[in-house]
């Protein structure tokens, strides 16, 4: 944490909601890397203690900071949390998100002898669940919105401030199976944008990142065997990915400093695919 390739980042406030997970956990210590004050945001305190230690132990400031995306008083709660240890936030990372079993289709295409199927896991597009489907919009897009509100009022008027969002390749075409999934991070792409040029005269900056496939210990069993092999729905995925890899969490960071930094700052409300190809790939 000696050499840091963006500079100015340096003594920022770095807020980053779902930060125990796979993929925020290494944004986190990128961002620590950079000389940020990093604040590890998540429900599950443990896993949120478990980052900010690693970034400590490296020789990085970090603390651990429980809430919950979907509870303005928790939030608001982190926010004087993080206030009174580091300040106000400068950066904002939404970063907290997931799909959900019961706003999931067993099948991708409905077939006229599925009308006839009784067993109770088997789920059309008639048989899912409205709490399934409003729990996975919640999270990913209220989820966004509310953290968003709460932090970035003492972003306004002041310089280097910026919101980073994740969206997901979803958002442009929608995957088969998951249309709630697909449907909220269409719904954050889109308000990326609208907050982009909401927020444009007062200084922050809005952006947002498109991941392509990354394998996390949500969709781990969907796409890989338990002998490490892939599940025809991993291997759909891999044959449409020009690069023929999942992505890796480090892939990431270089697209999420640059849009956080002052190297970006002619740059608001774009939603940048990170995918190994995919969404340029017609399949022929």
């Amino acid at each position: 944490m000696d050499n840091p390739k963006y500079k100015e980042l340096k003594g920022k406030v770095v807020a980053i909601t779902g930060g125990g997970g796979i993929l925020c956990s290494t944004i986190a210590l990128a961002f620590a890397d950079q000389g940020a004050k990093v604040c590890v945001m998540d429900l599950n305190m443990k896993s949120a203690e478990a980052v900010s230690e690693k970034i400590i132990n490296a020789g990085g400031v970090a603390i651990a900071v429980q809430a919950d995306v979907l509870d303005r008083e928790s939030l608001q709660a982190a926010k004087k949390e993080i206030a009174e240890k580091f300040g106000f936030c400068d950066i904002l990372i939404n970063g907290a998100g997931g799909n959900h079993p019961l706003g999931t289709t067993s099948e991708s295409y409905l077939l006229k002898k599925d009308m006839e199927r009784t067993a109770e896991d088997f789920k059309t597009f008639f048989d899912l669940d409205m709490e399934g489907i409003q729990f996975v919009f919640n999270l990913n897009f209220i989820g966004t919105l509310l953290p968003t509100q709460i932090f970035s009022r003492e972003m306004v008027g002041r310089t280097g401030c910026s919101v980073l969002n994740i969206s997901s390749m979803n958002a442009f075409t929608p995957l088969t199976k998951i249309p709630a999934y697909s449907g909220a991070k269409a719904a954050v792409s889109n308000f990326t944008q609208w907050l982009a040029v909401h927020f444009s005269k007062v200084g922050i900056r809005v952006n947002a990142l498109a991941p392509g496939f990354f394998l996390t210990d949500q969709n781990r069993s969907l796409l890989t065997k338990e002998d490490g092999g892939l599940t025809p729905r991993g291997t759909t995925i891999i044959d449409q990915t020009p690069m023929g890899r999942f992505g890796e969490p480090e892939d990431l960071v270089g697209t999420t400093l640059w849009l956080s930094s002052e190297q970006s700052k002619f740059i608001t409300g774009i939603v940048v695919p990170i995918d190994g190809g995919f969404s340029a790939f017609s399949g022929v």
